[in-house]
């Protein structure tokens, strides 16, 4: 199966893009990628219809922060002075932007979000509108070095960067995984919905969380040295930690999240603290029943035997089956290079067209049951349940469906996202403020 992803045509416009940080082993040198606007159709900024690039030469507070005498919150435009814009070539493309300067920066960040758009707008093959476009009828793309994280809130997706232990200086603008990440979340509250916070239950924070990571790793999955890196790595045994399910890489050896986490919403009954953490078991749910699915692919195409997917069971706590499942894989991927990436091409759309078809099931009153439920009347949707019993199983196997989360057991810090004055919604503005000993 392979599902529709409006990526790449030959006329659209090109750009360079980091697939993962630059500073990693592999990605030091960014790939070409067309996007889906035609050439000459993305003017200086980058910008276009949907979304403007613009890099601050001195913005001191992020969007959302409030301001004056009246508490006021600072929110796009911006109209302070900026870096001059990146320019598009003769031809209208921006792929001759060399690394090193703000429009190449600013390039990358629109790049990015682009191309992360036509990627889901592909799978729900329908055009996503903003969830703000009744009050901007476009996204700004803003870069704010000073800024220690990246956001999307009402009108605006806001990253700045942060420092090794070394000094030296990271740009969100450059890591693919964080800005896929935002867009991921500007993308569930229009289709989703958005969220009223006196009847939204606690599980639709997690869900955020793991969605926007999920719409960030089928997205860098479509970078072909990606693949390359992933395959040349695995050999096809995604069981292996490897690149793609380490979201947001700050380092070579660390991440914001890992894919492959061995949390259950068991792990949450008793309370919880962080949504990115309440997060983690859908997103480990999802991310296994991908590599599931890419091994029934390759069964089906007669390229591995039953045997192999009994041997990934006992690899669970038994690290001395590692070595005989690599050994297959390292045959398999040997004799049958292209089968091997095809299949993994097509576990990615599957899940990329299931998800999808997800989103569009649920409300913001979602609870993990409600989760499940859609999650399975997806796949019945999407194949007419060929891989019914891998959803089942690894759903059950992270507790969703079965456990009932506990309560928020602390107020939300700085690195919350959903109770975030950045990300305040108009309507529901006098609901979210702080009360005494509350919050909402």
């Amino acid at each position: 199966m392979r599902c529709s992803s409006r990526v790449r045509r030959p006329e659209g416009t090109r750009f360079l893009l980091y697939p993962q940080p630059p500073f990693l082993e592999g990605f030091e040198r960014p790939e070409v990628v067309t996007v889906s606007k035609p050439a000459g159709t993305v003017m200086a900024g980058p910008s276009d219809d949907r979304m403007y690039t613009v890099y601050p030469q001195d913005k001191k507070i992020t969007y959302g922060t409030r301001v004056g005498p009246r508490r006021e919150k600072f929110s796009p435009p911006w109209i302070g002075p900026s870096f001059e814009p990146a320019v598009p070539d003769h031809e209208g493309h921006f792929d001759h932007l060399q690394p090193g300067t703000p429009q190449f920066e600013a390039a990358h960040f629109y790049g990015s979000a682009r191309f992360v758009l036509d990627i889901w707008e592909g799978y729900f093959d329908r055009p996503i509108n903003w969830h703000f476009g009744d009050q901007y009828e476009r996204m700004e793309l803003i870069i704010m070095p000073r800024f220690n994280n990246a956001t999307m809130g009402y009108g605006f997706m806001e990253v700045g960067g942060y420092e090794l232990d070394s000094g030296e200086y990271q740009p969100f603008s450059l890591n693919f995984d964080v800005i896929g990440h935002e867009v991921g979340h500007s993308i569930i509250y229009p289709i989703v919905g958005l969220p009223d916070p006196d009847l939204v239950h606690n599980d639709y924070y997690g869900f955020h969380e793991s969605a926007a990571d999920l719409v960030a790793i089928i997205s860098s999955l479509h970078f072909d040295s990606v693949i390359d890196h992933l395959l040349a790595n695995t050999r096809g045994n995604l069981y292996a930690l490897n690149k793609i399910n380490r979201v947001g890489e700050l380092t070579q050896h660390e991440q914001i999240r890992v894919a492959a986490n061995e949390l259950t919403l068991w792990d949450f009954v008793g309370g919880w603290n962080d949504e990115h953490d309440l997060g983690q078991p859908l997103t480990a749910a999802i991310f296994d029943t991908m590599i599931d699915v890419f091994h029934e692919l390759l069964k089906a195409r007669g390229l591995i035997p039953e045997q192999v997917e009994n041997l990934s069971d006992r690899l669970e706590g038994s690290p001395e089956y590692e070595p005989v499942m690599q050994g297959i894989f390292d045959e398999l991927y040997a004799s049958y290079p292209g089968d091997v990436r095809e299949a993994l091409e097509d576990a990615r759309d599957y899940i990329g067209t299931y998800l999808a078809t997800t989103f569009q099931k649920i409300t913001p009153q979602l609870t993990y049951a409600d989760i499940a439920e859609a999650l399975m009347e997806a796949e019945q949707d999407v194949t007419g349940g060929v891989f019914e019993n891998v959803f089942a199983f690894n759903l059950h196997k992270r507790g969703i469906g079965y456990v009932e989360v506990g309560p928020r057991l602390t107020p939300p810090d700085e690195d919350s996202h959903a109770f975030s004055a950045r990300t305040e919604l108009p309507e529901f503005r006098c609901r979210h403020k702080r009360r005494r000993g509350k919050w909402r």
